[in-house]
């Protein structure tokens, strides 16, 4: 029987370890993280649990609505932008936007005195004009110009707090708008003007600039799309070219020559800050209108450039005690009014309507123009009364008819006023008796022939008798007609015009350029009841000189396109076809020397040089004239009231006289003396036949024909509705 305690064969797995496995060692259970959880919240039930379980409804909601909202409305933009920026030309494209070209006014010397039109001055860019400029601009419209996308809402937000805090609406006054909103804007969106529309330029620049949400929008979509397709640089160029300076000037090239004759690359610190100080409000700031306010908007400019490290304390120093100044030419502001009467005379589509940038050379003298002006000034400074209302005006001109200088009232420095000289129509007086005269003269009556100063009447079929009367009413018996001239005797005057006939008179009138439709048809034609503008008076006076020809004043001398070399139009003279001899021109001039020398115009004399004119003063005073030459030039001058008023204690010789004399004082000062054409009379011979003529039926040139083939005097005279006296001197 086997034993059953032996023991058993080792397992096969048992066998693969020769020492039974260690029993590892416990591990130490590691320590729990112990975390505080939240307390649930008491789940709310009831109505207060429906209303926090809305409102958070809600919340999503709006945050769904604004999410989505705000990516279609990205996305649309995205659009717009994109759009615009397909359509924005070439840059070059943008630099000239005038719709008109300009005008610039050279005087006799070739020397620039006055500008019209837009002036553009050519095209200069962010890196061309001085550093200076280029600082000032961003510093004033835009000093984060170069951080920003196109729009800056930091600039919208400080705007609409302005203009809040001054009490106007949030769009109104300050706009915040950034300089590439401004350039936009100056475009107009992309929308060129089209004269065609029936709109006008300042209208159409008055739709670019409104103010309105939905053009506000616009314009900062505009504003996106220039930052996407130009450089900053180009942006800025764009606006130095576009923006309107004043004084007519687009452009910041055009201004500098305007205002500092100067190219815009080498304007300094202080120059720089007027220009740039343009940019908010062009005419109440251009220094042509008030050079003290510019220079204090300037010195604005300049403190902001300070603050913004674009000028040391030192330069800003420099500059605040040297402000900019005005060319001689912008000072002077001269030819306001002559150089719009060289616009409105010139051809319209080169002046006035220009789309052309045009040169004008004309016969202005800039020292006679001040010669001018200083003289009416000195005279209403220091001989009428504080307060007068009284107008004047003044033409110089030379004998050919080329006007030197033209004051067209006593406010000399003004652009498109009214013109006395060359647009009011005024009785002239007796500044009309030389054409009398000179229709004798020519007919062979003498210088020395005698004329009955007597009473007379004449019966005017219609009206009545009619009796003239001299300024004095008194009556001298013979006088010659020399005498009669130099006292402006009104009777003998009239019974010269009688006697030699009126349509004589009338035609020789016409023939030296004054106007046939401003005639008087009665007898008072002798006495200067016919109207006329003084420049037509002073070209008459100019014919007398010249030795009997008529000139037709003129101021344009050539006319060209800018960078043209050959002139598109020019004008050699202003003398025109003879109206009376050159003997009769020249007896003519020696009796009205005596008119100065020794008669009722003795107030124009100066100095030793021979002067010849006449004086002129209508009825009741309401004109006064003094018309007169030297050897040199000739000269008109006309006072009285715009509404017609009389004049107080003034006649033609008073006042009148007075001003041509400290005018042509002056334009004569460094001017040798040169000797009238004058010719001595032979002695006195007959008597005139004071006995009124039927009227003549044939033409001035018909007489001078016949007078020329006959050699004898030619008679006639004629009547018609009369006219008041003018009772002038």
């Amino acid at each position: 029987m086997s034993d059953s305690r032996k023991p058993k064969k080792p397992l096969v797995a048992d066998r693969r370890y020769s020492k039974a496995p260690k029993k590892a060692a416990p591990k130490k259970p590691a320590p729990r993280k112990t975390t505080k959880r939240r307390k649930a919240a008491p789940k709310r039930t009831g109505v207060s649990g429906l209303i926090v379980g809305l409102f958070r409804w809600v919340l999503r909601l709006i945050w769904l609505i604004t999410s989505r909202t705000t990516i279609v409305g990205l996305i649309i933009l995205a659009l717009a932008v994109g759009y615009v920026f397909a359509t924005l030309p070439n840059v070059n494209a943008l630099l000239d936007g005038r719709a008109r070209g300009s005008v610039t006014l050279l005087d006799r010397d070739g020397k620039v005195f006055a500008w019209r039109g837009d002036q553009f001055g050519g095209v200069v860019t962010a890196q061309s004009v001085s550093p200076h400029l280029h600082d000032a601009i961003v510093a004033t419209e835009d000093k984060r110009f170069y951080r920003h996308i196109g729009l800056s809402p930091r600039g919208i937000a400080s705007a609409v707090r302005i203009n809040l805090a001054a009490g106007r609406g949030p769009l109104s006054g300050n706009g915040g708008s950034t300089i590439t909103q401004q350039v936009a804007k100056l475009l107009c969106l992309g929308e060129p003007y089209d004269p065609s529309s029936g709109q006008t330029e300042k209208q159409y620049e008055a739709e670019c600039r409104r103010g309105t949400l939905q053009r506000k929008a616009y314009e900062a979509i505009y504003a996106l799309a220039m930052e996407a397709k130009y450089s900053k640089a180009e942006i800025l160029t764009i606006y130095m070219n576009r923006a309107f300076l004043g004084a007519g000037a687009r452009g910041f090239e055009a201004a500098s020559q305007r205002y500092f004759g100067k190219s815009a690359a080498n304007v300094d610190p202080s120059e720089a800050a007027m220009l740039a100080g343009l940019l908010k409000a062009p005419t109440r700031y251009a220094p042509t209108n008030d050079l003290e306010r510019s220079q204090n908007r300037a010195a604005t400019i300049l403190r902001l450039m300070n603050e913004q490290g674009y000028l040391t304390n030192a330069e800003r120093a420099v500059a605040d005690a040297n402000p900019a100044k005005l060319s001689a030419a912008a000072e002077a502001r001269a030819g306001g009014y002559f150089a719009d009467w060289v616009m409105d005379s010139g051809p319209e589509f080169f002046t006035r309507n220009t789309t052309e940038d045009v040169i004008i050379r004309t016969t202005f003298d800039q020292r006679m123009q001040k010669a001018a002006e200083d003289g009416l000034k000195w005279i209403f400074d220091n001989k009428v009364r504080k307060g007068s209302q009284a107008q004047a005006a003044i033409v110089v001109m030379s004998a050919d008819g080329a006007v030197r200088a033209m004051v067209g009232g006593r406010q000399t420095k003004v652009v498109g006023a009214f013109n006395r000289a060359t647009t009011a129509l005024r009785q002239t007086g007796s500044a009309f008796k030389p054409f009398v005269f000179g229709a004798a003269l020519d007919l062979g009556y003498s210088p020395m022939d005698l004329v009955d100063d007597a009473p007379l009447t004449l019966d005017i079929p219609g009206s009545g008798p009619w009796s003239p009367s001299n300024y004095d009413r008194k009556f001298r018996g013979q006088v010659t007609l020399t005498e009669a001239l130099k006292q402006s005797l009104n009777i003998p005057a009239v019974k010269i015009s009688e006697s030699v006939g009126r349509d004589l008179v009338r035609r020789v009138a016409v023939d030296f350029g004054i106007g046939d439709e401003n005639l008087a048809q009665g007898p008072a034609l002798a006495l200067g009841a016919s109207e006329s503008t003084l420049i037509d008076m002073t070209g008459a006076y100019a014919g007398i000189l010249n030795g009997g020809s008529a000139v037709t004043p003129y101021g344009l001398v050539d006319l060209r396109l800018l960078g043209d070399d050959a002139p598109l139009m020019d004008i050699a003279g202003g003398i025109e076809e003879r109206v009376i001899q050159v003997d009769s021109a020249q007896q003519l001039i020696w009796m009205m020397e005596k008119v100065v020398s020794e008669g009722t115009g003795q107030r124009a004399r100066f100095g030793d040089r021979q002067i010849a004119g006449k004086t002129g003063t209508t009825q009741a005073a309401r004109d006064a004239w003094f018309i007169g030459f030297t050897g040199d030039y000739v000269a008109g001058v006309w006072m009285g009231y715009d509404n017609n008023k009389p004049l107080t204690g003034v006649t033609g010789g008073g006042l009148p006289a007075d001003i041509w004399r400290e005018v042509m004082q002056r334009v004569h000062e460094g001017v040798p003396p040169t000797a009238l054409p004058m010719q001595a009379p032979a002695a006195a011979t007959r008597p005139i036949d004071p006995t009124p003529q039927r009227p003549r039926s044939t033409e001035g040139i018909i007489n001078n024909l016949l007078r020329d083939i006959l050699g004898g005097r030619a008679t006639g005279s004629g009547s018609s509705a009369p006219s008041p006296n003018a009772g002038d001197r």
